[in-house]
């Protein structure tokens, strides 16, 4: 059994529709340790029950964001509440939410049940209400029979279920992940993220989760929060955040991405050495500005391209690499010298076009499919 299958144990709760109320608002915060600015102008709301994943690089301050809102590191200005309530200076014993770190902070002196009873013991329930209890965690993560066994005796993937369990124990308004999956190898990593998800679909309790790694974002996320140098560069549900990155950071963070660097020479046109890439025309950048133009590996075309289409680039397949489902090949240009481009192409157009390495093909760039930003990469 997974900890998937699981009856709701909080009742029904919403679960991601535009208009709902904040179930949680971070305005104004700001977190400094002596001259060094960790975080600044962080301004977010959470709807009750959406799962939100804080997305960034190390040292972007996704982690102190997620332990200023457990009070665990206390932020330096700035408001945070939680269903109405201001909890801005409250200590972590006083607010209302469950953890999970990434290296689990199991008691290795005491058994799974009592771990997972840890936080009911410490608000004086009787004995009877927390075997019950637990009894039904350990249903709920697919542990039963397994209350008297060590967290030493237990596998990673076993020991961060119980760790789960242990913050849903008090049934807590807010579940905050610290990177629950990073110390897991990766086939159970994928297994567990899954399960986590259905889990908090279940029970619906609002849920913030700390990750560096865009896939396990993409996978689990009703919106993402992209996170740099302290702030926040894009809110967005999954596919807004890989589609229409809102800045360079998050177009080549998020996904791989082309960068090609160039000059506005038309409202739809974008000079790139001595090529004219035609872009869709809509954003205010001026004539003449330094811009970068970013197209993804699956954006570009390969059948029935004609000399005449929208940016047909005459190109040599210079590289491949065999990706599973698709096989990524590196692009040489005469008309985008020194600028070699990552392009994916489905195995069956692989197939059929018979491309490797060497091959000279056309390939073309849809107007629509290319994000112009201002200024360089960084």
């Amino acid at each position: 059994m997974t900890i998937a299958g699981v009856i709701d144990v909080h009742g029904a709760r919403p679960n991601g529709s535009d208009g709902r109320p904040p179930y949680l608002t971070v305005a104004g915060l700001e977190k400094r340790f002596g001259s060094f600015v960790a975080l600044s102008g962080i301004d977010l709301a959470i709807p009750e029950g959406e799962f939100v994943c804080f997305l960034g690089p190390s040292g972007c301050g996704k982690t102190t964001l997620l332990r200023a809102i457990a009070g665990l590191d206390r932020q330096s200005s700035g408001t945070i509440v939680q269903a109405g309530r201001d909890i801005s200076d409250l200590p972590p014993s006083r607010r209302d939410f469950g953890i999970v770190f990434q290296s689990y902070a199991l008691f290795p002196n005491l058994s799974v049940a009592q771990n997972i009873g840890y936080g009911l013991v410490n608000r004086r329930l009787g004995r009877a209400a927390i075997a019950a209890r637990v009894e039904e965690l350990l249903g709920m993560i697919g542990l039963v029979g397994s209350g008297d066994k060590y967290p030493a005796q237990l596998s990673g993937g076993q020991q961060q279920r119980v760790a789960l369990a242990r913050a849903l124990a008090t049934r807590p308004g807010l579940l905050l992940l610290d990177e629950p999956l990073s110390a897991l190898d990766a086939r159970v990593r994928l297994r567990l993220r899954g399960e986590i998800r259905e889990l908090q679909r279940r029970l619906g309790v609002t849920t913030i989760m700390v990750t560096h790694d865009q896939e396990e974002a993409i996978s689990v996320a009703d919106r993402i929060v992209v996170m740099n140098h302290g702030r926040i560069e894009q809110v967005a549900a999954p596919e807004a955040i890989y589609r229409t990155p809102a800045s360079l950071f998050v177009a080549g963070f998020v996904g791989t991405t082309n960068f090609m660097t160039g000059v506005r020479s038309a409202a739809d046109r974008v000079r790139v050495g001595g090529f004219d890439l035609q872009v869709t025309p809509g954003d205010a950048m001026g004539t003449g500005q330094v811009c970068t133009a970013c197209v993804r590996p699956e954006d570009f075309v390969i059948r029935n391209v004609c000399p005449d289409t929208p940016n047909a680039i005459q190109a040599t397949i210079e590289a491949v690499e065999f990706l599973g489902a698709v096989v990524r090949a590196r692009l040489g240009s005469p008309q985008l010298p020194d600028l070699p481009l990552v392009a994916d192409f489905s195995l069956n157009a692989v197939t059929d076009l018979d491309l490797a390495r060497g091959r000279a093909v056309t390939v073309a760039l849809p107007p629509e499919r290319v994000r112009i930003f201002a200024g360089l990469p960084e």
